[in-house]
């Protein structure tokens, strides 16, 4: 058992208690992976992770550091909000970037880039993987869903390090009131991303809350802010039935999105409203075809814990 400088930030959001939590280990070298394993299912986030030095080949490659990246269930190969969370915690803690402005993260699809994007850091979504989906698959989920056929837009399986089955839908009203049988899409092992392009009133979306019992202070950044996309994510096969703000998906959504004209080349997206959260996620595509995914990070505790 050791000592190791330890962090919990809120990612995706400006304001404290209102995005996606992640539990930072600053220091995971001599940690078995079931022990890292272990700390992820107490901790009962989302994610957690665990920061490590770059391996020679990471190194080589110009990385930082290196992070592992575990769910309550299982070890992921990139997640985006560890990303984010990670970054702002290693910085906090006095780490020093080898190139001023930029970061390198070292995880398991490789090396991922960070940079300043409209004064907030943002990481370079990985490639993207995407096909149509299986028929028989997408009928069973949609299903699970409680949608029909007919309320679907477009539908694309995809892989940037987390599998996702993608979603787009016709109504926001409609994405708000899902209530999957989390039980089926575990048993399916998918994990669903839904998303719909923000077509109702900020009113309409206050009564929502307000009827639901959702957060005062969710609620009144709803109807403040101007988001172009509603996403959930549904991730049961990895212990999760709700993430509330998801990197890794807004990062393969928008690369899809955008390359079939669904979206515009530079959005922002809100996820966590049906949990009583406000994150925001901001998509960009630079002149190169790079997609970027940015977001607020906020610290709120800094202490230690003894693994």
């Amino acid at each position: 058992m050791k000592t190791r400088a330890f962090q919990q930030v809120d990612v995706f959001t400006d304001a404290a208690l209102l995005g996606n939590p992640l539990a930072v280990v600053l220091n995971g070298t001599d940690l078995s992976d079931a022990q890292m394993q272990a700390f992820a299912r107490w901790t009962q986030l989302s994610e957690t992770t665990f920061v490590l030095p770059p391996t020679p080949e990471g190194a080589a490659g110009g990385a930082d550091y290196r992070v592992r990246i575990f769910t309550p269930g299982a070890e992921l190969p990139f997640a985006g909000h560890p990303t984010l969370g990670t970054a702002h915690a290693w910085l906090k803690a006095g780490g020093q970037p080898r190139q001023s402005g930029q970061l390198v993260q070292e995880c398991g699809v490789g090396l991922v880039s960070l940079k300043s994007v409209d004064g907030r850091w943002a990481f370079a979504a990985p490639p993207l993987q995407r096909q149509t989906p299986a028929p028989a698959l997408l009928t069973e989920v949609l299903a699970a869903l409680g949608l029909q056929a007919d309320e679907v837009l477009a539908a694309q399986d995809l892989n940037n390090g987390p599998h996702w089955l993608g979603i787009l839908i016709d109504s926001v009203d409609s994405l708000l009131a899902l209530e999957p049988d989390h039980a089926a899409l575990k048993r399916l092992n998918t994990k669903v991303g839904v998303a719909a392009k923000r077509e109702v009133s900020a009113g309409s979306l206050i009564r929502r809350a307000n009827r639901e019992a959702r957060a005062f202070a969710a609620s009144t950044r709803i109807a403040n802010d101007l988001t172009d996309l509603e996403v959930r994510a549904f991730a049961a096969p990895v212990g999760i039935a709700e993430d509330p703000v998801t990197g890794s998906l807004n990062a393969s959504l928008a690369q899809w999105l955008m390359a079939e004209g669904h979206m515009p080349t530079r959005y922002s997206a809100r996820q966590g409203t049906a949990r009583g959260r406000a994150g925001q996620v901001f998509l960009s595509q630079d002149e190169g075809g790079q997609v970027w995914v940015g977001g607020d990070v906020v610290g709120c505790i800094q202490g230690t814990v003894t693994l």
